[in-house]
């Protein structure tokens, strides 16, 4: 299983970008996939969704704001992604980037704000999409990521109901989810992330609303409740899969 995900979001500048994009997918990505433990990539661009009105985002500034692509790597566990002992020990290069040549070190500086995120898995669930998968662990076409944190160990207590008792068995039934991830992080903004999968960008726009009118009491608790949280700049992130390609 793939228990941990290391994932970045950030922008990039209109020149370079399909040098950028080449190199990504060439060299960078495959060169991660060779590491023990790393079983998947998958990079995503942000549709840039209309901000939702009861969604509150973070309003400190040291929080990196990139999101238009979001690069998700998954592993059997977190600490795939450990930067190693060197890095803290003898201050050498981090092991997942240690063979990084000054070519490519280059390349990942064109990143702009971004901001990164290791994170272990808390509870999934399939939905009836699953199926579209077709045996590969790579997430689905379109994506929802939200990541937040909360103010006290109350709203802690509520966030787990919400996704225990409702949310993501709800989730489970609705047409056209793959599937849905509540993850905490090991290390990064925010605490706390949720990654709903789509078979499409259209599939959600038709079936998430449904959620409104089959479960009432349970929207009534959500516009009270998701107030309650603080979220990374534009969170949640609507983003269609850019790679692999979908079939």
């Amino acid at each position: 299983m793939d228990k941990g995900l290391w994932i970045s979001w950030y922008n990039l500048a209109d020149a370079g970008r399909d040098a950028y994009l080449s190199w990504l997918y060439g060299t960078y990505i495959p060169g991660i996939l060779g590491k023990p433990g790393v079983l998947w990539a998958a990079h995503y661009a942000s549709t840039k969704m209309p901000p939702l009105p009861h969604i509150r985002h973070t309003n400190d500034r040291s929080v990196p704001t990139g999101n238009d692509y979001v690069l998700i790597f998954g592993a059997e566990t977190a600490h795939a992604f450990s930067k190693g002992v060197n890095a803290f020990i003898k201050a050498g290069p981090g092991k997942l980037h240690a063979e990084l040549s000054e070519a490519d070190k280059k390349m990942l500086s064109m990143r702009i704000g971004e901001r990164v995120c290791i994170t272990t898995e808390e509870a999934r669930v399939d939905g009836p999409g699953a199926k579209s998968r077709g045996g590969s662990l790579t997430p689905g076409p379109c994506i929802q990521l939200g990541s937040f944190n909360v103010g006290s160990c109350e709203v802690e207590d509520e966030l787990l109901s919400w996704y225990a008792d409702w949310r993501m068995s709800a989730l489970s039934a609705l047409p056209g989810c793959v599937g849905v991830r509540k993850l905490v992080s090991i290390s990064g903004w925010a605490k706390h992330l949720v990654l709903y999968e789509f078979t499409s960008l259209e599939s959600r726009a038709e079936h998430l609303p449904t959620l409104r009118n089959l479960y009432p009491e349970m929207l009534a608790w959500t516009e009270r409740f998701i107030p309650k949280l603080t979220h990374a700049p534009e969170s949640p992130i609507v983003a269609q899969r850019i790679w692999p390609p979908v079939k």
